[in-house]
């Protein structure tokens, strides 16, 4: 997979739609944002993953430092444009020159490496994409089946397991999605973190084990968009309790 150009290609993509979109236009995956506010949200983005690469940002201090040097939001849109076209470039410039196995800081504490953050660009530009599409009331234009897949992949191992800390995990049920269209089954246990205080938040875990209690079928970009909130038309099948609490998994959405 040539992640930098489907990070380029989508982020032009997102611009161009954007561009010629209502600047106030609801986005309706988003419904907190406009136009205007996803084109700034991929701009800001790119810009400070690009900082923590270029600056080799390891530490919490060191995040601190790039969100203070954070360019204001511009208030004219020709101005925003050309700093999400420079903040995508620093990016890529960045992911060019250094290695998978670099270290770097992120969000996600079991992989500080520049390689989860090529790989969440990678999936954060292609569903923003999908989501400046919707938001100018466009058909959502096709993903690549390796890079649906991978969405799938990031969603169950990352987005969707990402727990409080410290909290205890209590599992609900197995579920199984399958790629209607491709060779490819994802086992995924679903269930519940609950943090000290007593709040629970609906989590999910890629299973090693287990029979499938629910299954969820559609052909895989759909099985990714549906994953990340983004629509798309699957199959559900199984006992209504498990189904249940998968659809609070993503219904609970991305962290």
């Amino acid at each position: 997979m040539d992640r930098a150009a489907i990070i380029r290609t989508e982020s032009e993509r997102l611009a161009v739609v954007l561009a010629a979109a209502e600047p106030e236009a609801t986005c309706p995956t988003c419904p907190d944002w406009n136009a205007l506010d996803l084109l700034w949200h991929l701009t800001e983005v790119h810009w400070f993953w690009s900082q923590v690469l270029a600056r080799d940002a390891r530490t919490g201090a060191d995040i601190g430092a790039i969100e203070e040097a954070k360019p204001p939001r511009p208030a004219a849109v020709a101005e925003l444009s050309a700093l999400r076209e420079d903040s995508t470039g620093a990016l890529l410039s960045q992911l060019a020159r250094l290695e998978d196995a670099d270290p770097r800081w992120s969000w996600w504490e079991p992989d500080q490496t520049v390689g989860f953050t090529r790989r969440m660009q990678t999936y954060e530009a292609t569903m923003h994409r999908v989501d400046a599409e919707l938001t100018a009331g466009l058909a959502v234009s096709a993903i690549a089946p390796e890079v649906a897949a991978g969405a799938v992949d990031h969603a169950v191992d990352v987005m969707w397991g990402w727990p409080p800390d410290p909290a205890r995990y209590r599992p609900s049920a197995v579920v199984e999605f399958v790629a209607a269209d491709l060779d490819r089954r994802w086992l995924v246990e679903v269930g519940s973190w609950t943090a000290p205080t007593g709040t629970d938040q609906p989590r999910a875990v890629r299973a090693s084990a287990g029979q499938p209690e629910v299954t969820v079928t559609a052909p895989v970009q759909d099985l990714a968009l549906w994953a990340w909130t983004r629509g798309g038309s699957v199959s559900v099948t199984g006992e209504s309790s498990a189904e249940a609490a998968l659809r609070e998994v993503v219904a609970n959405g991305m962290p």
